[in-house]
């Protein structure tokens, strides 16, 4: 189906399950103007959180991180309460030869999505997550699962991980594995990752609601491939999802800047340009 043939009006809520810069493209925008209009919850499955999202978060400037999306065009008319974020940890990719609902996934954990702030809403992320639960396939369960929090902050557990693994797969001549971004320095990787959960934490999540370094460096020990956005920089892309922009511009905003993310957000800043003047 088009974008154009979309009743935005016609469902109960929306999933946004595509990356950032997708959303730039025409036809996406107008659909998404069309969303908001007709005030539709949405779910973001995205590791950038839109923007609507980012105003529900108490005390950050969001007019200061505009430079961090590829556009906000069609996110102006939504109704922050109606966004919600939803982690999305698990690792999964397309094998080839398969068919088009046929996905591998790498790293089974949960998505874990914020609340809405009306009720009448997050009984419907409830009701989701009970369904998936009750999913079984060959008689087994499915390994991967909804899970609803009261927190806005519980998606923000994976900032830490983008940063510590993902977007350090990204080198200023070529790509690495997650694997090696993590362990090829390990005491990096503890200060970044430190680094980030204190940030989130300082936003308003609670400690407990972080996911410890050791877990996230154990579970990276079988993450071999770059992430997808390092596979689509050294491809050529011109846009791709921002986060460790972002998470660079909120902690400036609060004091807590780190020369360790700021080189890395410098890293990615500097392959899309070189990827920018070869597209010239």
């Amino acid at each position: 189906m088009e974008p154009d043939d979309v009743r935005s009006e016609a469902y109960d809520l929306v999933v946004l399950a595509m990356s950032e810069p997708q959303f730039a493209g025409a036809g996406v925008r107008t659909l998404l103007v069309r969303i908001a209009q007709a005030r539709v919850p949405c779910l973001s499955l995205m590791n950038m959180p839109p923007m609507p999202y980012l105003k529900r978060i108490p005390n950050l400037e969001t007019d200061k991180l505009a430079a961090c999306f590829t556009t906000l065009d069609g996110w102006r008319d939504f109704e922050p309460g109606l966004v919600s974020l939803c982690s999305p940890d698990p690792q999964a990719f397309r094998l080839p030869d398969t068919g088009p609902n046929v996905l591998h996934v790498g790293l089974p954990t949960n998505f874990k999505a914020a609340p809405f702030e009306f009720s009448e809403h997050n009984k419907m992320l409830k009701e989701l997550e009970a369904d998936i639960d009750a999913v079984r396939v060959d008689g087994k369960e499915i390994p991967v699962k909804l899970r609803a929090h009261n927190s806005l902050f519980v998606p923000f557990a994976k900032w830490a991980m983008l940063l510590t693994g993902n977007y350090r797969c990204v080198q200023p001549n070529g790509i690495r594995s997650i694997k090696e971004a993590v362990h090829d320095d390990i005491e990096t990787s503890r200060d970044i990752y430190r680094s980030v959960t204190d940030l989130v934490v300082r936003l308003g999540a609670t400690p407990d609601s972080q996911v410890p370094f050791e877990k996230y460096a154990k579970a990276a020990e079988g993450l071999l491939k770059p992430s997808s956005a390092a596979r689509a920089i050294d491809g050529g892309a011109r846009h791709v999802e921002r986060v460790d922009l972002l998470v660079q511009f909120i902690a400036d905003q609060l004091g807590m800047g780190n020369p360790a993310v700021d080189e890395v957000a410098a890293t990615v800043t500097s392959r899309i340009a070189g990827n920018l003047r070869a597209a010239a």
